[in-house]
């Protein structure tokens, strides 16, 4: 499909004013946001039209919305509702240490649970215990790098992009080839986090605020742990996700996935209806079988998975001529080295789905003939390769809100908490200079 340019214009459109409209017009942006991504939706809809016509529109924007952003919104949903069954309290107030620890924690999670899922269990208990501080944005922003996107990279379950790969014969634990970027990365960012967050905190000290530490003991405790079972029966249902394509029982004879067909010749196939039912149930129990007031402890409200998912659908449907022609010219651009994948792979990233942007990018290695590597279904793809593809996909989605799905969710919840974040730019200018630094320092090191 050669898909002209000019389609890509509504994308564009609607990313400027994600950006522009919260910062010059706020309120204006909080009542017409749906109305935005309603207009800009059906304008690329209209001019894909007139492009390839009224049935290959309907066939790739339905397609779009059935195979992923239905099982991306449906994932984000059933983590948040797990996630906000949990809560975690205690007298551990937000210093500088506390919050390095936390960072931690979730940073390491995220390759266990997702990136998503260590978000959405991780940032309420960091939000609570920083809710005494007046200057904390800094700690949303170093969570959004480190537990929302740069943890996810030990494992096929740590973010989308790994899974995918996993699925066209990377090694499951192959993944633990990135842990010494992770390392590095964890090291310089921690350590530059400390810096800034203990320069605030002082100056909160100073003003005479000070955390309600009423008990001498420190205690912390944990209410709805039992939701633990249901974070790991989602974790399951993505893993099954990749996993069943593969086997002969879930294929037809000429190998394509089986499923149930729609309308459009569109397919949701059998294992992403396992995964949907397998995730909505642990939901559902989740909400079952937790007290009421564990939610109303965690100020649970619908307000941020409503905005990702209008917001995002109108991203989803937006950016398919962007991926479409990338798909196509992605092989004809010249990258053979690794240092020049990471970072295409990675600004790409930061705007566009990082998924498919990591398997044209891993489809153009296996086509460069490399004699030696993993043999995967794509081609031969060596190691400095692959790693190289691997850390621009899941790393470099922390550049923008847009990067990755829990950066905006996080956002949208430390929004409702009061937390006051910069700007869509006002976070790239965070981005531009405390990731780009060390994702050069990465390519030294590791890529050149």
């Amino acid at each position: 499909m050669n898909v002209p340019i000019w389609l890509c214009i509504p994308f564009a459109g609607l990313l400027l004013c994600v950006a522009l409209f919260p910062l010059f017009a706020p309120n204006w942006w909080g009542r017409h946001e749906s109305h935005m991504v309603i207009l800009w939706s059906v304008i690329s809809i209209v001019l894909f039209a007139t492009q390839f016509g009224a049935a290959e529109t309907f066939h790739t924007e339905f397609d779009c919305i059935i195979n992923d952003y239905l099982t991306f919104i449906i994932l984000l949903f059933g983590l948040f509702c797990v996630a906000g069954n949990i809560s975690f309290t205690g007298d551990l107030a937000g210093s500088p240490g506390v919050n390095v620890v936390l960072l931690t924690i979730g940073t390491l999670l995220s390759s266990v649970i997702g990136t998503t899922g260590s978000s959405m269990l991780m940032i309420r208990p960091v939000i609570k215990m920083n809710s005494w501080r007046k200057r904390k944005s800094q700690i949303i922003i170093f969570f959004i790098f480190l537990v929302s996107n740069i943890g996810g990279c030990l494992t096929p379950m740590g973010d989308p992009p790994l899974l995918m790969g996993f699925m066209r014969g990377v090694p499951f634990l192959w993944s633990f080839n990135l842990f010494p970027v992770l390392l590095v990365n964890m090291f310089l960012l921690l350590t530059l986090f400390f810096f800034i967050d203990r320069k605030n905190y002082r100056k909160d000290i100073a003003e005479g605020r000070r955390p309600d530490l009423s008990s001498v003991r420190t205690m912390i405790r944990f209410e709805g742990l039992h939701n633990i079972i249901f974070l790991v029966m989602i974790v399951i249902g993505v893993v099954l996700s990749g996993l069943l394509p593969g086997l002969k029982a879930f294929q037809d004879a000429s190998g394509n996935v089986l499923g149930i067909t729609l309308p459009g010749n569109v397919s949701l196939t059998y294992p992403s209806l396992i995964e949907i039912i397998i995730i909505l149930l642990a939901a559902y129990l989740s909400f079952k079988t937790t007290n009421k007031e564990v939610r109303v402890h965690n100020h649970f409200t619908w307000g941020a998975i409503e905005e990702v998912a209008v917001l995002f659908i109108g991203i989803f449907i937006t950016m398919q001529p962007a991926l479409i022609l990338l798909k196509a010219k992605g092989s004809t651009l010249g990258l053979t080295t690794p240092v020049q994948m990471f970072f295409a792979t990675g600004a790409l990233s930061s705007f566009l789905d990082n998924t498919p942007t990591y398997l044209v990018f891993l489809t153009t290695a296996g086509s460069l003939g490399f004699k030696s590597g993993l043999a995967l279904s794509v081609g031969t793809v060596s190691k400095n390769m692959l790693m190289a593809i691997s850390c621009g996909a899941v790393f470099m989605g922390a550049n923008t809100y847009i990067g990755n799905a829990p950066n905006f969710m996080v956002k949208s919840m430390s929004d409702e908490n009061g937390i006051t974040m910069p700007s869509f730019f006002g976070y790239m200018k965070w981005s531009i200079c405390i990731l780009v630094p060390v994702f050069i320092i990465d390519a030294l090191i590791f890529f050149m």
